[in-house]
């Protein structure tokens, strides 16, 4: 079968709609597997062509990290919410302000955070950002005691919306990170709205983390 672009379209549609995750271009190309498998950049232009289908509609084809996904546009959450009865619970500030440092100051080490932040580390918090897959172990310190390095994951841009580090809010100063912390908070309450298999999924899943 060959391809061309109009014939890519609804099938990158229907597949992007029906995965439970983001599936990158090389993720596509592999799906499509004919005796005329399109180019990657057949299938980029593809994208592009359903990036711009979005407009005035309510959903949006976003790229982050880990490729292209379905969801609802944000200013829309505020209907979409009333679908569930009951509020996420909110994260800790300890737990937020954890989370900014490792983003902002990766790779970094838990004295490291503890030093920024002038109080102890609560080991749940750390436990709790690798269980969401977060943040993880990217190596270990130089220094005596070898101590790990933690950074943040592909599952944690995907989360926040974000195709790489470089895409964060600039953080002119690190000295700032209850603000920072702050603005992370609203984000949380405000996360985007995802197309999932068969079912519309609002993702905010927030722990408890203290």
């Amino acid at each position: 079968m060959s391809f061309n672009v109009n014939d890519l379209k609804p099938i990158i549609e229907a597949v992007l709609m029906a995965s439970e995750q983001p599936l990158s271009v090389t993720m596509i190309a592999q799906l499509l597997t004919s005796e005329t498998v399109p180019n990657k950049e057949m299938i980029r232009e593809a994208l592009e062509l359903l990036q711009e289908d979005c407009a005035g509609r309510g959903i949006d084809l976003k790229e982050v990290a880990s490729g292209f996904r379905y969801q609802a546009k944000q200013e829309y959450a505020h209907w979409i919410s009333k679908l569930w009865e009951e509020r996420a619970p909110r994260y800790s500030r300890a737990f937020l302000e954890t989370l900014v440092l490792i983003a902002y100051r990766q790779p970094i080490t838990r004295a490291e955070i503890e030093e920024i932040r002038g109080v102890t580390v609560n080991s749940n918090i750390i436990k709790g950002l690798i269980e969401r897959e977060w943040i993880k172990v990217v190596g270990q310190r130089e220094v005596p005691g070898k101590p790990e390095l933690l950074g943040t994951t592909k599952e944690f841009l995907d989360y926040f919306n974000l195709k790489s580090l470089t895409d964060l809010p600039a953080l002119s100063d690190i000295q700032d990170i209850d603000q920072q912390a702050i603005e992370l908070e609203r984000q949380l309450q405000l996360q985007v709205v995802t197309l999932d298999d068969n079912t519309r999924e609002f993702v905010t899943e927030n722990s408890e983390a203290q």
